[in-house]
């Protein structure tokens, strides 16, 4: 590990078994990090098929979501309860006209210990900043995916990934 937390990680994803590893790599280094930690917010940017939905949903489900995990493309927040006692929220903005819609869903965000959200830009100025945002793109039958820490909470999180994964990060803090 780099002694500067790690603030940004490239990776390619060769098939949906890669997914489902990084999703379970991104919640084993989530239970590093300190219980009291603030909740960690987490954008996820790329094309139509990119791959955002079956990240989060994998890294809901290595977080201990039980039972279905629905797209939330049409109810655009689904709440889920994790093994931790915390809550995650996964939102996907596609469908939205305009960001200040989200007043009407009452993303207070009290309970909630983490955030995915799919297609973030369409929520700009009424979301909670990135601690992580990770993008994907369709690269030859897999995926690129770049994962970039933009809070103390992101940098310890993908720190904690590079550790896991014995990954390199791209770039680090001075």
């Amino acid at each position: 590990m780099t002694s500067a937390p790690a603030s940004e990680l490239a990776l390619h994803l060769a098939d949906a078994d890669a997914t489902d590893a990084l999703g379970a790599a991104l919640a084993s280094a989530r239970a590093r990090l300190p219980a009291d930690a603030p909740a960690l917010h987490v954008h996820l940017h790329g094309d139509l098929g990119a791959g955002k939905s079956t990240l989060a949903r994998a890294l809901l489900r290595a977080l201990g979501v039980q039972g279905a995990i629905r797209s939330p493309t049409y109810t655009l927040v689904e709440r889920y309860p994790l093994s931790d006692g915390g809550e995650a929220w996964h939102l996907d903005l596609y469908r939205i006209g305009d960001a200040g819609e989200l007043e009407f869903l009452g993303l207070d965000g009290g309970e909630a210990t983490l955030w995915l959200i799919e297609w973030p830009e369409r929520g700009r100025g009424w979301l909670p900043p990135a601690d992580l945002r990770i993008d994907l793109a369709v690269d030859g039958d897999g995926r690129g995916v770049r994962l970039a820490a933009a809070s103390v909470g992101g940098r310890a999180w993908l720190a904690a990934l590079a550790a896991a994964t014995g990954t390199e990060p791209l770039a680090a803090d001075s």
